[in-house]
């Protein structure tokens, strides 16, 4: 006798086309009760910013406050003000008040939000107007400091023959340059708005460096896509990094409820005149020593000392040719 094969189930086709769900009309009747129950959620109290209490900072203006600053480090350079060598003077003037007015505003309310006193409105925008004027006021030594990053990228890159170009249209130097704005807020104890800099360069450039992250002279990221620098990180003078190079922490600890215990140095310490190369990752509250070269793809938990060259055994590759 023959075995009779077993039946196997097809699987249900997907229905597709107008008949395959049911027909649904927007009317008062709909907006209403998906209305209310938005509210009800809203009632929870999370996720919600009500601008008659205590509003959250707008991000949008935050990042225009912040190319504003990046028109100010480097007038000219984006084709938002026309600067011209007769009206520097006014135009540099009138935009500074311009970003004063809209950053320092948005500075207030993220200090009013997280505020523990509800009633310190006024003392909180007094607060905000002078971290906001000590940032104007760094301005030229950020001037400074940048335009050594960019010298950085000409040294390192020899792709480039020209500062301009650096300026213009490095992903690694608009990041630094965001990155030492937002340590100086970040450094005056500003909430979220030093973050919302941050992930906005991330946004556009791939490099994730945190505003806690203290970064000294001559720094280049070369490419940059896919490199992280954590929040106690720091970094010497003339440091190099190429891309997708993490430097970040281990598991973090917990106290005896198992909550992670923030607020302790988590990531490394890098020493100056080191160089570190693509794919590397490097992990924990460790230092890698002054004139070190760290090799491409290397994975390191450990503290180097000064002068070392780090790099892994290669694998071996085969190559076998094709047949025509």
């Amino acid at each position: 006798m023959k075995k009779q094969s077993k039946k196997v189930a097809k699987p249900a086709k997907l229905q597709t086309g107008c008949g395959s769900l049911p027909v649904r009309t927007w009317d008062s009747e709909t907006a209403n009760e998906i209305t209310e129950r938005l509210c009800r959620s809203y009632a929870l109290g999370y996720g919600v910013s009500y601008r008659d209490l205590r509003p959250l900072p707008e991000r949008d203006v935050v990042i225009q406050m912040l190319e504003g600053l990046y028109d100010l480090l480097f007038p000219g350079y984006t084709g938002r003000q026309g600067f011209t060598e007769e009206g520097a003077f006014f135009i540099a003037g009138n935009l500074l008040t311009h970003v004063f007015q809209g950053l320092s505003a948005q500075i207030a309310r993220a200090m009013s939000y997280f505020c523990p006193d509800g009633e310190c409105e006024h003392l909180c925008e007094k607060h905000a107007r002078t971290i906001t004027i000590n940032l104007l006021d760094s301005l030229p030594r950020l001037r400074d400091t940048l335009w050594d990053d960019a010298h950085a990228a000409l040294d390192g890159d020899p792709a480039t023959s020209s500062l301009d170009e650096i300026v213009l249209a490095y992903p690694g130097f608009k990041c630094i340059a965001v990155n030492r704005i937002a340590h100086e807020l970040y450094r005056a104890g500003v909430p979220l708005i030093p973050r919302i800099m941050s992930e906005y360069a991330h946004t556009i450039t791939g490099i994730d460096i945190h505003p806690g992250a203290t970064i000294g002279r001559h720094f280049f990221i070369d490419h940059g896509t896919g490199v992280v620098i954590g929040e106690t990180t720091t970094i010497g003078d003339n440091v190099k990094l190429y891309q997708g190079v993490t430097l970040g922490a281990l598991s973090f600890p917990k106290d005896a409820a198992g909550h992670i215990i923030k607020g302790t140095k988590r990531h490394p310490n890098i020493e100056d005149d080191v160089t570190i190369y693509a794919e590397s990752t490097i992990l924990g509250n460790v230092t890698i020593g002054h004139h070190s070269v760290i090799g491409g793809n290397t994975w390191l938990t450990e503290s180097v000392p000064p002068y070392s060259k780090v790099t892994i055994e290669p694998t071996k590759v085969t190559v076998t040719p094709k047949k025509h």
